[in-house]
């Protein structure tokens, strides 16, 4: 490969047609009657899209390899290959009523950026890796992040090996499954850095008509799985004072969680869902109630203050109302602070390529956050349409999309360094 001038490499860009066309091809991949996608992680169709994604990273020169829990690297030599490549990429997988961009554009655009470099003939100082990680959305197996929580030794291998998806199947048979438990060890992959493109899944971009979010910091998060027993009995002849009411309990709870929220604020959010009523009939008082619960915030402090809030809340319901409630915490991520020499580059291809631009905050959990914890980490954002996401309407434009990517590539190219500085 030949070195190009500094005016050539201002003016590279990524072919936006043929991203464009990625995006469409890989949604057909579990694609739904609504034009979104459904591709639960580890499932047949998401065999198939990681397929189609091995032959597409060895069709652009990569070498793929794939580890202990199906996390998929595709290696571009670099000029140096006794540095550790920069890593770039997302994730395949969906939620259930998921959208064709929510992950699949990091991971395409991570793609696109190699096959533009073949196509300028451009090699770069530092060799580059494009990722696919498992397991991102937490939608069949929790928590979200899975595979690269295990990348950086933040679960180990096993305990992520036995968890469960609803029907009973773990990980571990999940993976042997679709034929994807890698034989590379987890965390064997090392990386000079990482960058991530991805939409925003949030409305902030398009309210304020700007192109380019310099991702700076992401929320932290908690994540708790909850039940409350009480006692099923008659609707009819319980008296309201004598009821040990489970859906009324966790009304209470639901309340208390968006109380905290909100007392908290304005960067606080609570969640309740995934609520399931055992044997439930319309006139029997609900005696057992399983639930899922969360808080997110870019502040320690708060983070803090709400699980302690809501320890506390559920203790004080539990009791008023004479049941029993168990909360666990299945997950914690403290709040990430990416890494200013990465955040910097990817503000400078902005400016460089006349994209409008903000810094933000993500109120999304990614796989970068867990990378940031090992490694210097930054990430882009492009708008989706009136801030939807993981919903079959997710949408974002192909000028948006190409615009990330070339962002990408540019910070890239100033991270990993060209052929013409070397």
């Amino acid at each position: 490969m030949t070195a190009l001038s500094t005016p050539a490499l201002s003016n590279l860009q990524i072919n936006a047609d043929r991203l464009w066309s990625t995006i469409l091809e890989t949604a057909q991949f579990g694609g739904t009657p609504k034009g979104g996608v459904k591709r639960l992680t580890l499932s047949e169709e998401d065999r198939q899209v990681r397929d189609w994604f091995r032959a597409a990273c060895e069709a652009a020169g990569c070498t793929v390899s794939v580890d202990a829990l199906g996390n998929m690297f595709a290696l571009r030599p670099g000029r140096d290959a006794s540095k550790a490549p920069l890593g770039i990429g997302s994730h395949l997988d969906t939620q259930p009523t998921g959208g064709k961009f929510d992950g699949i554009l990091g991971t395409l655009a991570a793609l696109e950026v190699v096959r533009a470099l073949n196509d300028a003939g451009i090699e770069t100082d530092t060799p580059l890796c494009v990722v696919n990680w498992t397991n991102e959305e937490g939608s069949r197996f929790a928590p979200a992040m899975m595979g690269s929580a295990g990348h950086v030794a933040d679960l180990p291998l096993a305990e992520i090996l036995a968890r469960t998806d609803a029907e009973g199947v773990s990980v571990g048979e999940a993976l042997d499954a679709i034929g994807y438990r890698g034989e590379v060890p987890l965390g064997t992959q090392k990386f000079s850095g990482f960058l991530e493109l991805h939409i925003e899944q949030g409305p902030i971009l398009e309210a304020e008509n700007l192109t380019i979010g310099v991702v700076e910091h992401g929320q932290g998060i908690i994540w708790y799985n909850g039940r409350v027993t009480g006692f099923e009995s008659h609707a009819g002849s319980t008296p309201m004072h004598l009821r040990k009411d489970a859906l009324a309990t966790l009304s209470e709870i639901v309340l208390a969680v968006e109380k905290l929220a909100v007392d908290l604020g304005p960067n606080a959010v609570g969640t309740v869902a995934d609520i399931t009523i055992a044997r439930q009939s319309r006139n029997v008082i609900p005696g057992e109630i399983t639930f899922a619960t969360e808080f997110r915030t870019p502040d320690a402090g708060i983070l803090e203050a709400l699980d302690k809030g809501l320890q506390a809340a559920v203790a004080r319901i539990a009791d008023k109302r004479k049941v029993s409630v168990q909360l666990d915490t299945i997950w914690r991520k403290e709040p990430t602070h990416f890494d200013p020499k990465v955040t910097g580059a990817v503000a400078a291809a902005a400016q460089k390529l006349g994209l409008s631009h903000r810094p933000m905050v993500s109120g999304a959990g990614h796989d970068s956050f867990h990378l940031a914890t090992i490694v210097p980490t930054g990430m882009i954002f492009v708008p989706c349409k009136d801030g939807v996401s993981h919903n079959e309407l997710e949408s974002a434009t192909k000028d948006d999309c190409a615009a990330g990517a070339n962002v990408l590539l540019h910070a890239v190219l100033a991270l990993a360094g060209d052929a013409a500085k070397a």
